[in-house]
């Protein structure tokens, strides 16, 4: 079992009783007037426990210390970053990794949490002072042509994770990533993809902003994504979930599927030749807010038809809706008799392993436990038979956590 890096060091720091602004950055120290000296946008420390005295500072990274290799007995992180502290040179992953938390303001220092520091580093997010900002991701050529999952018409399924700074990464299936969206993601607190909507023949993906408002952003075909179109001028936070479903009409264009808060409706809103929604037809009369899940999980049961993979709250089953002709699903189909809650996300990915079936991955919370693998952040691979049930779960990697979605 391979142990997350950051996870066991904050497991070392609580039971160290490291509690001053130091590791992971908990609690408050009494103020002190050198550490005040620390000016604005700076990591900052000093060769006494009290933040006293000489001080160093910087706002970059720094792979060797010099004259202050291992003399950081205090430190603040002024700086909008996370500040990894490591006891090898050169960012070195053998001895111990520090994490301090930003605190712009100077009012939480304290101890680094080790006196062996010989490198630092200033990264946007947590998880980047052990390993990438983006997850592992692998996939199979898969012997259908692109279409379902598949970006950048490569035959594999891709993946789009968002991080907590807000940047977007494109996984094209060979554990690598690229960035797609420097920043400002975060402002959208819904997305979803899967199928054509601008009808350029390329996946696209929909945003849904803080504000209430939909967002088309068009696939270019390389996994990255073009100018943005306004589909939704507003109200659209009213419902509990979006999901880009893919063509359900039966009209060559890619629909949405949406669940109304309030009244537990379910909608399909199809997509218009123009690139547009068009207006709502009612597929559910009511019930469907008992579902904390919803993902397009495409044809699982080779009737050549998307089908609709749904979480139920209560119990924790999972439940196939198949599509059926005339924008409908037939009746469903139990697919997980339970236990799945300890699952954070469900991820529709296609064909990820290559045998010509539609596949489903999950991401799991901090329940999930496995001889291989437990907590939050696994990646869950399940392949699909082709009848619309799933084969036995493979844990793949525990690099999933941390992050702010991944569809």
């Amino acid at each position: 079992m391979r142990t997350t890096l950051l996870r066991r060091l904050a497991t070392v720091a609580t039971a160290l009783g490291l509690s001053s602004a130091g590791l992971l950055g908990a609690g408050v120290a009494p103020a002190q007037a050198a550490v005040a000296d620390c000016p604005a946008g700076y990591f900052c420390a000093w060769k006494s426990d009290n933040g006293t005295g000489t001080m160093y500072k910087t706002n970059a990274s720094v792979p060797t210390l010099g004259g202050w290799d291992n003399g950081f007995r205090s430190v603040v992180n002024r700086t909008n970053k996370f500040a990894c502290l490591y006891d090898d040179a050169n960012y070195g992953l053998d001895g111990m990794v520090g994490v301090v938390y930003p605190s712009p303001s100077g009012s939480e220092w304290g101890g680094p949490g080790s006196n062996s520091v010989s490198s630092v580093k200033l990264v946007p997010t947590e998880r980047e002072c052990a390993m990438d900002a983006y997850p592992e991701w692998y996939s199979a050529q898969a012997p259908k042509a692109a279409g379902f999952g598949d970006l950048n018409a490569d035959k594999k399924a891709d993946v789009l994770v968002r991080d907590k700074a807000g940047r977007l990464w494109f996984l094209p299936g060979d554990g690598s990533g690229k960035l797609v969206g420097a920043g400002g993601w975060n402002g959208m607190n819904l997305l979803t993809r899967h199928g054509d909507f601008s009808g350029d023949g390329r996946e696209d993906v929909i945003a849904r902003e803080a504000s209430g408002k939909l967002w088309l952003y068009p696939g270019d075909g390389s996994g990255a994504l073009g100018a943005r179109k306004l589909v939704g001028t507003g109200g659209w936070n009213a419902m509990g979930s979006v999901v880009a479903f893919g063509d359900m009409s039966g009209d060559q264009r890619t629909d949405l599927l949406a669940v109304e808060k309030a009244t537990g409706k379910l909608w399909l809103y199809p997509g218009t030749t123009a690139g547009t929604i068009g207006p709502r037809k009612l597929l559910g009369s009511g019930g469907w807010n008992g579902m904390n899940v919803l993902t397009a999980s495409g044809d699982m049961n080779g009737d050549g038809l998307g089908d609709l993979i749904a979480r139920e709250a209560s119990t924790g089953k999972l439940w196939l809706y198949p599509g059926k002709a005339g924008a409908a699903f037939g009746p469903r189909l139990l697919v997980g008799s339970g236990g799945w809650n300890v699952m954070a996300s469900l991820l529709a990915v296609g064909d990820q392993n290559g045998d010509g079936l539609g596949d489903l991955a999950a991401i799991t919370n901090t329940r999930f436990v496995s001889p291989e693998l437990r907590g939050d952040g696994v990646l869950v691979t399940y392949p699909g038979t082709g009848t619309g049930k799933l084969g036995t779960g493979t844990p793949e990697t525990d690099t999933w956590w941390s992050l702010n979605g991944a569809f």
